[in-house]
């Protein structure tokens, strides 16, 4: 396809993103959209709980410019959201914005989302509310997902000898499944039915942006102080006092503990921010990591320029 400035529809069946936190992925997404009829869909397993734009670094209205963008901002922190749920829910929009003659452009850091996007996850049940409302109580009343651990020991030793007796997310999931289904998290991930959309993983562009790491640490110190004057620690606080277990996903992001800290009064203000940065560039690491292991057959960009030129070189064999 012929890229003359105007926008036309996407040949992949969809545009893949990856990159580090501050990298620019999100810029890069949103002017790839804006050479094609794009719409951006969410793949950061932060960016989709609501009440946390600023810490989870969600772009702002002006930065989305006149993009669509999808699975942002719609998730209560509340909420154990799962890597399977995501994939249900970006597959289902991926083939909705297709269905209008739209090109899906996914951006995100969560290298699990990608790859669920790309091998498949086996096909696991629905659970009944109930059963998750079981669960949750248990862990509060138990006090620690320890004890949690303990109970998924005794019921199924092979699925908790694969968990670590403080991972309260999984220990959870595994009890689910076993109570809803009388069947082990085990048996369901033996199983060969797989949740995937196969056009996906043949035909998706996928692009990597992971520049130099000195760049990214950079860019981290400068955003973190920008989210913090945008009110940072104003929603640190509010996520806070919802009083949700800190065991919850969303709970667990970088600024709440740290931040909500400094404003009881627990912790320098200096010493809050300079926990925050750091444990922000440890998770750039690790998603560095990630790319470099798992992503090896994805085409890798230093700069959103060697990107985009890709991109029009791709588009231009279609």
């Amino acid at each position: 396809m012929i890229m003359d400035g105007t926008k036309n529809s996407c040949a992949p069946t969809a545009v893949l993103i990856a990159g580090p936190t501050a990298s620019g992925k999100s810029s890069l997404a949103v002017k790839l959209a804006q050479l094609v009829n794009g719409v951006i869909i969410n793949a950061d397993s932060m960016q989709i709980y609501d009440q946390m734009s600023i810490l989870s670094a969600r772009p702002t209205a002006d930065e989305m410019g006149d993009v669509e963008h999808r699975l942002y901002g719609y998730v209560s922190p509340s909420e154990r959201y799962s890597v399977g749920r995501w994939l249900d829910d970006a597959v289902a929009a991926i083939k909705d914005v297709r269905s209008k003659g739209q090109c899906p452009i996914l951006v995100g850091g969560t290298g699990l989302y990608f790859k669920a996007l790309l091998e498949g996850l086996n096909a696991m049940p629905d659970i009944p509310q109930q059963v998750r409302d079981f669960w949750a109580a248990e862990l509060v009343r138990l006090g620690s997902p320890e004890a949690l651990h303990a109970i998924l020991t005794d019921r199924d030793p092979v699925v908790a000898s694969t968990l670590k007796p403080g991972d309260a997310q999984r220990t959870l999931r595994a009890l689910e499944i076993l109570d809803a289904t009388g069947k082990s998290l085990a048996q369901w991930h033996a199983g060969d039915d797989m949740r995937q959309d196969p056009a996906i993983a043949q035909d998706a562009l996928c692009l990597a942006l992971n520049p130099p790491r000195a760049q990214v640490y950079q860019k981290i110190e400068n955003r973190f102080d920008q989210m913090v004057e945008l009110g940072g620690i104003i929603e640190a606080v509010h996520l806070t006092g919802l009083g949700l277990s800190p065991d919850l996903p969303a709970m667990k992001a970088i600024g709440v503990a740290h931040l909500s800290a400094f404003d009881r009064g627990e912790m320098p203000y200096e010493e809050a921010i300079r926990l925050c940065k750091r444990d922000t560039r440890r998770y750039a690491k690790r998603q560095m990591t990630w790319i470099r292991n798992q992503m090896g057959e994805w085409s890798q960009f230093e700069t959103a320029e060697a990107a985009i030129a890709q991109f029009l070189i791709e588009m231009e064999k279609n």
